[in-house]
């Protein structure tokens, strides 16, 4: 009770003292917030470089304290593995500069063991934030080859994990007593890499296998007003839904944040790959849901949930609002122009609060992540108002999206 007293008032005095947001140009804006988040990745990279096999994941401390803190980072076997390297790709891709780019291909290749994985559905997410950006801006032309076939490798491993009987991947096999098929709208997350070696090997097994996922989570994972559940388990005979839960939300019937994101995201996704507009109506939808509810802060960051009973005082979660952005960016490029004035509007808005001091830590601070004030699992008492890495990921993905939509 005491630590939920804590952060109930942390989270106060956070929403209590944002500052006015900076009206400079969103040219300068995203210009600093690039310096900055080189920068703090840098300064990452050289600390885990010698760290043979490890990745940054996160960081315990107290800004403001310099260096002191207790660094948290993972093997390549996490989940979030891939989200550095493809962070220093997309620095890379913005800055040209010759030391981000060797620390983007050192990264990426301690990531490629997850080629084989088949244990859990996160290949995708470790692999394309890596290997996939990678074969989209290295210079090295036999880097490409190589990335191509890590690929490959790993959407054929991911595609284990899905059942006919059932129509979808496999997200988790612990829990078992509970869940007899679990599938999380994270999952949506991952068939980008499906559709990407179908086109590449010709293997039209993995676009079935990813349109099956995609259409059978549409159809489960909503409800009527296109919030989404986080866990939906099904009956691995009959193929339905037995059962519609979280895990890291506050409570099955309620919007955890980040599971939202995913779903704007994954559509925004499908219907960029596929052009079929069931994906690209379900993604406004979700963005209709999203950015209309309630209890979605003015600034655009939201609660780690939507229905936190703390709320206003609950702990935002910057990893939400980066994952939105990124993806209400590209969903603007879909839509009829009052709605991509509103998405692009929202969006500036997200990246000008991400990019304040409320959110960006000074450069040697945070224990070198960019963003500040990530909530990881709240209820599980896992990462919570710390700096991820895949919420610095994903600013860096949406700054890149809003650099390139300003310039052409």
């Amino acid at each position: 009770m005491k630590r939920l007293l804590t952060l109930g008032l942390l989270a106060a005095t956070l929403a209590g003292c944002q500052p006015k947001q900076n009206q400079e140009p969103i040219e300068q804006v995203i210009g600093t917030a690039f310096e900055n988040a080189q920068a703090q990745a840098l300064l990452l990279a050289k600390k885990y470089e010698p760290q043979e096999g490890r990745l940054p994941q996160s960081w315990r401390g107290t800004v403001g304290d310099g260096a002191a803190g207790e660094d948290v980072g993972s093997s390549s076997r996490w989940w979030c593995s891939g989200f550095f390297p493809g962070t220093l790709w997309y620095l890379y891709e913005n800055s040209g500069d010759a030391e981000v780019l060797r620390y983007a291909q050192m990264f990426t290749e301690r990531v490629e063991r997850e080629k084989y994985t088949t244990t859990n559905h996160d290949v995708g997410f470790m692999l394309m934030s890596s290997f996939g950006n990678g074969l989209r801006l290295t210079p090295v032309e036999a880097d490409k080859e190589h990335y191509r076939e890590v690929l490959s490798t790993g959407a054929r491993s991911l595609a284990t994990r899905f059942r006919p009987s059932v129509g979808l991947i496999r997200s988790w096999d612990h829990n078992r007593a509970v869940w007899q098929y679990p599938v999380i709208i994270d999952n949506m997350m991952n068939l980008e890499l499906m559709f990407w070696a179908a086109d590449y090997t010709g293997d039209e097994n993995l676009r079935t296998i990813a349109l099956s996922h995609a259409d059978s989570t549409l159809v489960n994972h909503f409800r009527e007003d296109y919030g989404s559940y986080h866990v939906v388990s099904y009956d691995t005979l009959t193929g339905n839904p037995l059962l519609k839960q979280t895990h890291q939300g506050y409570a099955d019937e309620s919007n955890w944040a980040r599971g939202q994101a995913w779903a704007l995201y994954g559509y925004t996704m499908m219907y960029r790959i596929t052009k079929q507009e069931r994906y690209l109506t379900q993604a406004q939808n979700v963005a209709r849901f999203v950015l209309g509810h309630k209890n979605m802060p003015a600034d655009y960051i939201p609660y780690w949930d939507f229905d936190a009973p703390e709320i206003p005082n609950a702990l935002r979660d910057a990893s939400a609002a980066a994952i939105m952005a990124s993806a209400l960016i590209e969903l603007a490029d879909y839509s009829q122009p009052s709605l991509a004035r509103e998405y692009m509007k929202v969006a500036e808005t997200q990246i000008r609060t991400l990019a304040s001091p409320a959110y960006t830590a000074p450069v040697g601070e945070n224990g070198d992540f960019i963003l500040m004030h990530s909530v990881g699992a709240f209820p599980l008492d896992s990462e919570i108002d710390v700096p991820l890495t895949y919420a610095d990921y994903y600013y860096v993905e949406a700054l890149t999206r809003l650099s390139r939509k300003l310039g052409s």
